[in-house]
């Protein structure tokens, strides 16, 4: 049985109870997130062949510094980055190091932060240079069902809507949603309830309802959705070594459908790509 609370009546830790925020909340969403956004706009023109995962890490780092928001990545449950990086096949959580961006690589950088309290969790791909039209194209497919997820969301839907459109679309483009992982609750936690597939049907999961905080993040890989986590405890890669991406927005439950807070200021969240040959 699915319990809901207001959020101010929670404990603070997950305990199963999905939390629904006031109007102050979602405001102190709003600054955590924003500073997320514009964060990764500011990796825009940095990403490129040459700069190695450390950098950009480093640049994370110093970017929440300088902006009064903490990592929330740092030191969680022994990760020892502020974002987490993952290249071509690595499905996601990958670790920041010293290995230099290739021509033609495509990377997801994930990044939290802490405002406040409040934790703004958004990542997006990034072309290194130019790419190959698979990997376009796979870019293309999974921010479009990320955005199919998005307008699933509205009070009295199901969070299966959510997977349903995301599976759906992903696997009409011949593409293959992971299991492995999923989007989250939001808010005061880093993670909290509910869990948000990004696969499934539109009349299973919890109800939708007003106040709700999440993240959706679909993985989606060109190959097959099955993955494996390395022996470092958290880079997951497919299992066919096939290429996969991610976007990923924190959203609100409204009255109306829903709040997207990690909306990119300067209009950056899809990078544009420049394919090149065939893959």
């Amino acid at each position: 049985m699915v319990t809901y609370i207001e959020a101010g009546a929670a404990p603070y830790k997950n305990t199963g109870v999905i939390r629904l925020y006031g109007p102050d909340d979602f405001e102190g969403m709003r600054k955590a997130c924003q500073v997320t956004a514009r964060c990764l706009d500011e990796l825009v023109p940095r990403v490129r062949p040459g700069v190695t995962t450390e950098e950009i890490d480093r640049f994370v780092f110093e970017f929440g510094m300088d902006h009064g928001a903490l990592p929330a990545t740092l030191n969680y449950r022994g990760y020892t980055k502020s974002s987490c990086t993952s290249i071509n096949h690595v499905v996601c959580h990958g670790i920041p190091n010293e290995k230099p961006l290739r021509e033609g690589d495509i990377v997801n950088i994930d990044v939290t932060y802490v405002v406040d309290g409040w934790h703004g969790d958004s990542s997006r791909m990034y072309p290194v240079g130019e790419v190959k039209r698979a990997a376009e194209r796979l870019l293309d497919v999974t921010h479009e069902c990320l955005m199919r997820g998005i307008a699933a969301v509205r009070p009295g839907a199901r969070t299966g809507a959510i997977g349903e459109a995301i599976q759906a679309y992903a696997e009409s483009e011949r593409c293959s949603v992971v299991r492995d992982f999923c989007g989250h609750g939001v808010g005061r936690l880093f993670h909290d309830a509910p869990n948000i597939l990004h696969y499934g049907r539109a009349n299973e999961g919890p109800e939708l309802r007003e106040g709700m905080i999440f993240t959706i993040e679909p993985m989606i890989n060109l190959g097959r959705p099955h993955v494996k986590v390395l022996s470092d405890g958290w880079t997951a890669v497919t299992r066919d070594r096939s290429l996969s991406a991610q976007y990923e927005h924190t959203v609100g439950v409204t009255a109306q459908g829903c709040e997207i807070f990690t909306l990119s200021p300067a209009g950056l969240f899809k990078p544009g790509i420049a394919a090149v040959g065939n893959a």
